[in-house]
């Protein structure tokens, strides 16, 4: 066995936990260094400790697992962490990406194991460049998400920053799964567990909280005027003043009137 180090991004913490205790056990001479909720964090704890390998969930919050992967590159061994079969194409068998499908399968990732350690041995040996192909099957599954619509376009090279605005929320409604427009959006409020997202044609639930949420929109569409309420500047119809240093905002297709809190008040001086 050859010994090595990981970082595990997931935006679920029991996966994070399955996945690190399955390495364990296929793997003992791995140590992961460090784990993350999306992709920022991931980037992040990446520069901290240079692990040898980065399991990055697909879909993440904010910076996604594939934006991720463009950032770390050839820094390390990628393996990709999704519940979409159909993202295991047959290049990253081929390439120096892998994949694991969620739940984790033993067999499969026993599989992924010896070949991140004969990628290693290789690598430590000067026998392989390190990461061939990497960028062409990184920009391959890119072009499957954007497809699909769970990735948002990659903005043109000279502007990258803006290839991580969020262009669409996927949400239930009922038994359907919606692709939501986040242009459509009019407001976002949460709770503890959920946000409620209210568009044009309906509103859902989703689970990603308002603070995630804020990190993923442009800041010129939207803003948070309330530590639970995230707004479509464009939806704004007229705000009054309240009490104490506050607001409430009015809407130009709803009912509801938001809250504007102490802290975000400053936003409508103007207004």
């Amino acid at each position: 066995m050859i010994a090595a180090t990981a970082l595990i991004a997931d935006d679920e913490p029991l996966l994070r936990e399955s996945l690190s205790r399955a390495l364990q056990q296929h793997w003992p001479e791995l140590t992961v260094v460090a784990t993350a909720r999306n992709g920022r964090e991931a980037v992040e704890l990446f520069e901290i400790h240079t692990p040898d390998i980065v399991f990055l969930d697909v879909h993440m919050p904010g910076v996604n697992g594939v934006e991720a992967a463009r950032q770390i590159g050839r820094r390390a061994q990628l393996v990709f962490v999704t519940a979409y079969e159909q993202y295991a194409v047959q290049a990253f068998e081929q390439g120096a990406l892998d994949y694991v499908v969620k739940p984790v399968d033993p067999a499969r990732l026993g599989d992924t194991v010896e070949r991140l350690q004969e990628r290693l041995r290789q690598q430590r040996a000067g026998q392989s460049p390190a990461a061939a192909g990497l960028e062409s099957m990184i920009e391959q599954l890119a072009q499957r998400l954007v497809q699909e619509g769970s990735l948002p376009a990659a903005a043109p090279r000279a502007a990258p920053a803006a290839s991580s605005y969020l262009q669409w929320i996927r949400a239930s409604v009922g038994s359907t799964l919606r692709l939501i427009p986040v242009e459509q959006i009019l407001f976002m409020r949460s709770d503890e567990k959920y946000t409620l997202v209210v568009w044009e044609e309906g509103e859902a639930l989703i689970r990603t909280p308002i603070r995630e949420l804020i990190e993923q929109l442009d800041p010129q569409n939207f803003v948070q005027v309330h530590r639970s309420v995230v707004v479509n500047l464009h939806a704004i119809s007229h705000v009054t003043r309240g009490p104490n240093e506050t607001a409430d905002l009015h809407l130009k297709k709803r009912s509801e009137v938001l809250p504007v809190s102490r802290s975000y008040l400053h936003l409508f001086r103007q207004m």
